[in-house]
């Protein structure tokens, strides 16, 4: 394994562990590789992005086509074709009432452009609201706004004083799931902008599950109070639940939608956010300051956007859904091998999601069994990255049976490694 110094400070790293950086020289499929040939199983997808495999053949294509003809444009007044191809796929793929695309770059700017879309809505309509509903354990990403809205702890505490203040709905746990849905019946009868969940599976927050129903039924009591209701599918989407998008197995459709990671395949930073046609028209005006005012310079780059269509295109030709079928079965069968150790609790998984917590008497995000479960994985030919003692496993759909074998192989040994 090649270890790499440099000056680059890299994110949610603790450089001061000294623990080693493995550069990467190339990747392909479920596999990435350094310069001498050693390899890794990429077994969480690179932070959740990748869904087809490293390098796919027909997402490469397109990114070289694209580059040769338009590498870049302002999007405030102008377009191009690639996000226009885009924008159109992506509402004809999402259900009716979503009927506008408004392009990003991350994860977390898709969430802030749906923040500042609800705002906005009440804002021109003549209903200013201020307040927001979250879901306890949630995770939206590191902007400002998004860590708002987010879990507050060691994420965010040396930033507190930059938070804005939210309302928080206790996250529907086997058993408690009525009491979330009374606390979120109250909460919307105080006239909140809108309320945002990650459906189905919270990801940063330790891939805490909850079932379709639930999300439907909060849904539901967001429509009864003319509450928006704000759907994170950035991890969720593209197939990871199981479904296209988490919200399509609880007939959800959310007043807006937020999209990233798998948006491109993983190949390039991209994001949208989707609303429905009353948010777009409580800006659409002939009076200037009722514009929509939020952009980046690299909004719906054209190669980006060329990557997208080379994944939609992906979606509607190959075996996508099957692929996705065969790994959730796979996932299952590997997880239930290990359901038995007493060293596992709460072995859990949806669709290709499978996560287990190891027991250990410092459980959490900052718990010391992390740094080494990661250098034993690293160690051991595959990447993963524990949340605290929860280990889980997404890896991209193209993963081969022996590759995944290996992966739980892997994190079986872990369980009886010293230390």
């Amino acid at each position: 394994m090649t270890s790499h110094q440099s000056p680059i400070w890299h994110p949610f790293t603790q450089h001061g562990l000294g623990d080693p950086t493995p550069l990467i020289a190339r990747a392909e499929g479920a596999r990435l590789y350094d310069a001498q040939d050693n390899s890794w199983i990429d077994a969480i997808s690179s932070w959740w992005v990748t869904t087809h495999g490293h390098a796919h053949p027909r997402i490469m294509a397109a990114i070289r086509a694209q580059s040769e003809k338009l590498d870049q444009l302002i999007f405030a007044g102008w377009t191009h074709e690639p996000a226009e191809m885009l924008a159109a796929e992506l509402i004809r793929i999402t259900p009716d009432p979503l009927t506008r695309v408004f392009f990003s770059d991350s994860g977390s700017t898709s969430v802030e452009v749906a923040l500042k879309m609800a705002l906005g809505y009440w804002y021109n309509i003549g209903e200013p609201r201020s307040r927001i509903l979250v879901l306890e354990h949630s995770y939206h990403g590191d902007t400002i706004g998004t860590m708002s809205v987010g879990e507050r702890g060691v994420y965010n505490r040396a930033w507190q004083p930059l938070l804005f203040d939210v309302d928080t709905i206790p996250f529907p746990h086997e058993g408690l799931e009525q009491a979330t849905l009374d606390a979120l019946e109250a909460a919307c009868a105080q006239k909140p902008a809108a309320f945002i969940v990650e459906p189905l599976i919270l990801g940063a927050g330790g891939m805490l599950i909850y079932p379709a129903w639930v999300l439907a039924e909060m849904r539901s009591i967001c429509a009864r109070h003319g509450v928006l209701f704000i759907a994170d599918e950035v991890m969720t989407g593209w197939g990871r639940t199981g479904t296209r998008f988490a919200c399509d197995q609880a007939g959800v459709i959310p007043d807006i939608v937020c999209l990233s990671k798998g948006l491109t395949g993983g190949s390039l930073p991209l994001a949208v956010t989707l609303c429905i046609e009353p948010i777009f028209a409580a800006h659409w005006s002939t009076d200037r300051a009722k514009t929509f005012y939020h952009s980046s310079s690299y909004t719906a780059n054209p190669i980006a956007c060329a990557a997208a269509n080379a994944n939609l295109e992906i979606w509607r030709d190959e075996p996508v859904q099957q692929r996705i079928d065969a790994l959730a079965v796979a996932q299952g069968a590997h997880l239930s091998m290990l359901g038995h150790n007493p060293r596992v609790a709460n072995p859990r998984r949806l669709g290709t999601i499978a996560a287990l917590d190891i027991v250990v008497p410092d459980s959490g995000y900052l718990s010391n069994l992390a740094p080494r479960l990661i250098a034993f994985y690293r160690d051991h030919g595959v990447l993963l990255r524990p949340l605290g003692n929860t280990v889980y496993v997404m890896p991209p759909y193209c993963i081969e049976p022996d590759e995944l074998a290996q992966v739980w192989n892997v994190i079986a040994a872990s369980l009886d490694a010293p230390g």
